[in-house]
C-alpha cells in the first residue's frame, strides 16, 4: 500500500468505543487517565459520544466537565426527604455498572437485555445514582412511589412520526435524563402523552438515548413496518449521542420489556428476532388487518362501491386465467357487500343482493368448488364464474365468512357443502387462535345433526379457549367484541332460550358498534356473525326484534333472498 493509499483508507473505529477510531480512543484514554487514579473504574462511553461532535482541541474542556459532575453526583448524604424529592426511576445501560459500581447497587436489577434498572437522584447539575446505603435511609418501598410519581411527572414534547409502509411512531422527548425510563411504565406513559391507552398486546419500543423513547401501539398489520422503522431510528439515534442507552427493539407487554434485537459480539451485526408469542401476534394481526377485520383510531373513508364493483368484476373475469385468484376475488365481493349497506344498511335495494349474492357464491366456490354460472353485480355487469374445483385454502376466517353468508342468505346447500370441508386442511392455517378452529368444529358438528352431547363439548372448548391467557394471535378488544359474539349467541340459540337470546343479540349489536365506532370501514357496517345467528334463531321461530343496527332487515326476515345458481 503507498502513502496516498494510507490516507484514503477508513479509519478502524476502536473496538470498545466504536464512536471514535482507535487513535482518537487512545487520546480519550490518555486524557481521562488523570482523573481515574482513585482505583475506580469509569465508562467512558458517554463522554466519547460527546467528543465525537466536539473539535480535539475541546477534549480537555469536556473531560474535566465530565468528571466534575461525576465528583459532584457522587458526594450523596442526603437526608431521606431530600431522596424521596429528588429520586427518578433510571435505565441505564448494563455495560455501565461495573464491578465496583455493582457491588454498590445491589438493589439495581436486569430488566432486559442490555438495560439495567437504578434510582437516580435529580441534582442541579449531574443525576447521582442512589447506592444500597440510600435505599436503606429512605425505605425501598418509599423510594419506589416516589421515583415513579417524580418521573411520571418529567414534561416531554411529542411527536408523531410515520415511517415507510404506513406505520407511526410516537416519538417522546425533552431535557430530562429520565424520559427513557418512562418505557418501564409505558401504558401510564401513553395515556398521559396521547390520551389512548395501549393495546392489549402491548407495543414496540426504543430507547436509544436516555432523553429519548419512541413507541408503537400493537394494534394493526403496520407492526411489521413499524418492527423495521423503529430498528432504523434506534440505531440512528444511538449513534449520534450523547447519553446513549441502547439501539435495541423491545417488545413492552404487559408491564415487561423483551428485546427483540439480538447482537453478534463477535461482528457487531443486528438481527431481529421477534420472540414466538409476539410472531405470532404480528401474524395473526396481518391477516387480520389484511381483510379488514381491526378497527384503528384512524377513521377509515367510505370506500367508492362503483369502484369496489369494477375491481370485483375484474377480480372473477381472470379466474379463468388465474384461478388461483378466487381468495382476492371473495375478499372482494364480500368488501363490496358490506359497503353497499352503508347507504342501504336495511338491504332493500336489488344492487346490493347482487353483491351479496355474488359474495355468497364466491365464498363456497373458494372451500368447496363450483360449477360454471353467472355471478351479477349490477343490471348491465354479470362476470361469468368458470367451473372450480375443490381446493379448500387454509383460511379458517373465510370459511367462518362463507359459512355466515350461507346462513344469513338462507342457502342451506351451501351451508351442507361447507360443513363437508376437512377441519385438517382448515386446521393449516396458522393466522389463528385455537378458538376460531374449535368454533368451526362446533358449526360442522350442529350442522351436520350429530349428538348434541359432542356439540356442547366442543362449544365448551370454544369458550374456554378464548379466555385472554389462551389468546395470542388476535387482540382481545376484537375477540370480546367481534369474534366472540355469535358464539354468545349460538350458546343462547342451542338451549332455545329466547328472551336471554335477544338480550344477547343487542349486545353483540352493541359491541360491533362500540368496537368500530364512527369508521367508515365495510365491516363496521354489518355484524356478519350476529346476523348469521340472528337469521337461524328467526328460522326457528324465536321472536327476533327485526329492526337493529348492523342488521339488515330484509335479509334477516328473508324478504330479500333470491334464487342463485347452485
Amino acid at each position: 500500500m503507498n502513502h496516498d493509499d494510507a490516507l484514503a483508507a477508513p479509519a478502524t473505529p476502536d473496538p470498545a468505543l466504536p464512536m471514535l477510531t482507535v487513535a482518537q480512543a487512545v487520546r480519550l484514554r490518555a486524557l481521562a487517565a488523570p482523573y481515574c487514579e482513585d482505583g475506580r473504574s469509569y465508562s467512558l462511553h458517554n463522554l466519547a459520544q460527546q467528543c465525537r461532535h466536539a473539535p480535539e482541541d475541546r477534549w480537555p474542556a469536556l473531560v474535566e466537565a465530565h468528571f466534575a459532575a461525576l465528583r459532584e453526583g457522587s458526594r450523596g448524604g442526603e437526608s431521606a426527604e431530600e431522596l424521596l424529592r429528588g429520586v427518578h426511576a433510571r435505565l441505564l445501560p448494563t455495560d455501565s455498572i461495573g464491578p465496583e459500581l455493582a457491588g454498590a447497587l445491589r438493589y439495581a436489577r436486569v430488566v432486559a437485555d442490555g438495560l439495567v434498572f437504578a434510582y437516580g437522584l435529580d441534582m442541579p447539575t449531574s443525576v447521582r445514582i442512589l447506592t444500597d446505603a440510600d435505599v436503606e435511609r429512605a425505605g425501598l418501598e418509599e423510594l419506589g412511589r416516589a421515583a415513579y410519581a417524580n418521573v411520571m411527572r418529567v414534561p416531554v414534547e411529542h411527536e408523531e412520526v410515520p415511517v415507510e409502509g404506513g406505520a407511526l411512531l410516537h416519538s417522546v422527548y425533552g431535557d430530562s435524563p429520565f424520559i427513557a425510563s418512562k418505557a418501564l411504565f409505558l401504558s401510564e406513559a401513553a395515556r398521559q402523552i396521547t390520551g389512548e391507552a395501549l393495546p392489549d398486546a402491548g407495543a414496540l419500543v426504543v430507547m436509544p438515548q436516555r432523553n429519548l423513547l419512541a413507541y408503537h401501539p400493537i394494534a394493526d398489520g403496520s407492526v411489521v413496518d413499524a418492527v423495521n422503522g423503529l430498528a432504523a431510528y434506534a440505531f440512528g439515534a444511538h449513534e449520534d449521542g450523547p447519553g446513549a442507552l441502547s439501539p435495541r427493539v423491545y417488545w413492552w407487554h404487559k408491564g415487561a420489556l423483551t428485546s427483540l434485537t439480538v447482537i453478534d459480539p463477535d461482528t457487531r451485526t443486528f438481527s431481529l428476532r421477534p420472540p414466538p408469542e409476539l410472531l405470532s401476534l404480528m401474524k395473526g394481526l396481518v391477516r387480520l388487518d389484511g381483510a379488514g377485520r381491526l378497527a384503528t383510531s384512524t377513521t377509515a373513508e367510505a370506500p367508492d362501491t362503483a369502484q369496489l364493483t369494477r375491481t370485483t368484476t375484474e377480480s372473477i373475469t381472470r379466474l379463468t386465467q388465474e384461478p388461483a385468484g378466487l381468495g382476492d376475488a371473495f375478499a372482494s365481493a364480500l368488501t363490496l357487500a358490506h359497503s353497499h349497506c352503508a347507504a342501504d344498511p336495511q338491504l332493500a335495494h336489488i344492487d346490493t343482493w347482487d353483491a351479496w349474492a355474488t359474495a355468497v357464491q364466491l365464498g363456497s366456490a373458494l372451500f368447496t368448488g363450483a360449477q360454471a354460472q353467472k355471478c351479477r353485480l349490477g343490471e348491465d355487469i354479470e362476470p361469468q364464474l368458470p367451473a372450480i374445483a375443490a381446493e379448500p385454502p387454509a383460511d379458517a376466517r373465510a370459511w367462518l365468512d362463507a359459512f355466515y353468508l350461507a346462513l344469513a342468505c338462507r342457502r342451506q346447500d351451501r351451508a351442507d357443502r361447507l360443513c363437508q370441508v376437512p377441519l385438517e386442511a382448515l386446521r393449516q392455517d396458522d393466522s389463528v387462535d385455537a378458538y376460531v378452529l374449535h368454533w368451526i368444529d362446533t358449526l360442522q358438528t350442529y350442522w351436520s345433526q350429530q349428538p348434541m352431547d359432542d356439540v356442547v363439548q366442543k362449544l365448551l372448548a370454544t369458550m374456554e379457549t378464548s379466555m385472554p391467557e389462551t389468546v395470542t394471535h388476535a387482540p382481545m378488544d376484537f375477540v370480546n367484541q367481534i369474534d366472540y359474539q355469535p358464539i354468545a349467541l349460538f350458546h343462547r340459540l342451542i338451549a332455545r332460550d329466547h328472551d336471554t337470546f335477544n338480550e344477547t343479540l343487542a349486545e353483540a349489536v352493541a359491541h360491533h358498534g362500540a368496537y368500530w365506532g364512527d369508521s367508515a370501514a365495510p365491516r363496521a357496517q354489518v355484524a356478519l356473525g350476529p346476523l348469521a345467528m340472528a337469521s337461524l334463531a328467526y328460522d326457528y321461530g324465536f321472536p327476533v326484534p327485526l329492526k337493529q343496527p348492523h342488521l339488515p332487515t330484509y335479509l334477516l326476515n328473508r324478504e330479500r333472498i333470491e334464487e342463485l345458481p347452485g
